[in-house]
C-alpha cells in the first residue's frame, strides 16, 4: 500500500479541499497521515475523519513588520527538523500540501528526503507559503486559469480545486428544520468567512430590518460573534461555525453572501448559487481575495461589492439586485466549464509518488 502524507492549514481554506480528497486517496488505496500545527483549526476537522494527525512547530512568515518576525523563523527551522524526522518515520511516497504556513517545512522537508511534493494554490496568485515551497515541489496545482503565468512551466496543472462531494446532496428541508425557517419564503446564506467578518456581521445585523421584509437570514458569523439580543428574531439564525450541516444550508438558500476565499467562490460555482461577493480588503491582506472575486465577476458568477463600499444601503441593494438577476448567474454557473478537480489531483498524484 502506497503512503500519502497531507499537510495544509491556519484556515479551513486550506483544510476542507485535503478533507475532499480523503475518500478518493482510500479509494486509490493510499494509506494516509496529516501533518499541521499543534492546536490550529486543522487538528480537529482532520481527526474528525479518523486520519493520524501529527503536530508540528509553525511560524507565521509575515511582509511587514512584527516582533514575532524575529522568534518565528526559529519555530520554522524547528517544525522542519520535526516534518525531516516525520517523514523518515511514516515513509510516504508522496506529499500534498495544500499551504498555510505550517505547509513550509513539510514541503521543504521533503525536498531533502527526497519525496515527490504536489502543492495546490487556491488564490489566483501565489501566496508567501507556496511561494517559499514551489521551488521545493514536483507539481503545483492551481485554481483559475490566471495563475499560470505566475508559476514555473514545467511545473503548474490547471486543476480546479477539489470540492466535497457530500455538498452536492443536501437536504433543504433539515436545513430548515435546524433554523426554524418556512418553506415559502427565500433564504438569503452570509458566510464571513470560517473566523467570521466584523464588518460584514455588522452591515448585516444592520440591515436585518429590511432583509428579512423579503428573506430569511443564516448568517455564519464566526466563533465568539454571536448576537445574543437578535437570538429570538424570527426568520434569522446565526451560528458560529457550520460543519456538517453545510450542505443542507446550502440545498435550502436561494442566494449567498459571502468572503472571496478560493475555496469558498468554487464551492458556489459548483452549486450553481448566485452570490455576492465582498472580498477581504488590501489593507487587512495581500489582496488575493479581491483578484479572486474579479475573476468571478469577469467570467460573470458573482457580483461584487468591495468592502471599502460596504454599508447598509449598499448591501441591501446589491441583495436586492443578487436576487432579481439570480437566473442570470445560474445559467453562467452552468454554462461553465468546470474541471473534474478531484480525478485530475488523484491521478497526478499517482503519477509522481515514488
Amino acid at each position: 500500500m502506497k503512503k500519502i502524507l497531507l499537510t495544509g492549514g491556519g484556515t479551513a481554506g486550506h483544510v476542507t479541499p485535503n478533507i475532499a480528497l480523503l475518500p478518493h486517496l482510500k479509494e486509490a488505496g493510499y494509506e494516509i497521515s496529516y501533518v499541521g500545527s499543534y492546536t490550529g483549526m486543522e487538528k480537529d476537522l482532520i481527526e474528525a475523519q479518523n486520519i493520524p494527525y501529527y503536530g508540528i512547530s509553525s511560524g507565521k512568515l509575515r511582509r511587514y513588520f512584527d516582533p514575532k518576525n524575529f522568534s518565528d523563523p526559529f519555530k520554522v527551522v524547528k517544525g522542519l527538523g520535526q516534518a525531516i524526522r516525520l517523514i523518515h518515520k511514516l515513509k510516504p511516497n508522496v506529499v500534498f500540501s495544500k499551504g498555510g504556513f505550517v505547509s513550509v517545512p513539510v514541503v521543504l522537508a521533503a525536498k531533502f528526503c527526497h519525496v515527490p511534493a504536489i502543492i495546490h494554490e487556491s488564490d489566483l496568485t501565489p501566496g508567501l507559503a507556496n511561494k517559499i515551497a514551489i521551488p521545493c515541489a514536483t507539481k503545483v496545482c492551481c485554481n483559475f486559469p490566471e495563475t499560470m503565468k505566475y508559476l514555473p512551466p514545467e511545473k503548474a496543472v490547471l486543476t480546479g480545486s477539489p470540492i466535497r462531494r457530500e455538498l452536492l446532496s443536501g437536504d433543504a428541508a433539515a436545513a430548515r428544520k435546524l433554523c426554524g425557517f418556512d418553506e415559502g419564503r427565500p433564504v438569503l446564506f452570509v458566510i464571513g468567512g470560517s473566523s467570521g467578518s466584523v464588518i460584514i456581521n455588522n452591515a448585516v445585523r444592520e440591515a436585518l430590518p429590511t432583509l428579512l421584509s423579503k428573506f430569511q437570514v443564516i448568517h455564519m458569523c464566526g466563533k465568539g460573534n454571536l448576537e445574543p439580543t437578535l437570538a429570538p428574531t424570527k426568520g434569522y439564525h446565526q451560528i458560529e461555525y457550520i460543519g456538517r450541516e453545510l450542505r443542507d444550508i446550502f440545498s435550502m438558500s436561494d442566494i449567498v453572501v459571502s468572503r472571496a476565499g478560493a475555496n469558498s467562490i468554487c464551492e458556489l460555482l459548483a452549486l450553481h448559487k448566485p452570490n455576492l461577493l465582498i472580498p477581504l480588503s488590501a489593507a487587512a491582506s495581500r489582496g488575493d481575495q479581491i483578484l479572486n472575486a474579479a475573476s468571478f465577476e469577469k467570467q460573470g458568477f458573482s457580483m461584487v461589492l468591495m468592502e471599502e463600499n460596504l454599508t447598509t444601503a449598499s448591501l441591501i441593494a446589491a441583495v436586492d439586485q443578487l436576487y432579481a438577476d439570480r437566473d442570470k448567474y445560474v445559467q453562467a454557473m452552468k454554462d461553465s466549464r468546470q474541471m473534474d478537480s478531484i480525478d485530475m489531483i488523484v491521478n497526478l498524484i499517482k503519477d509522481v509518488s515514488k
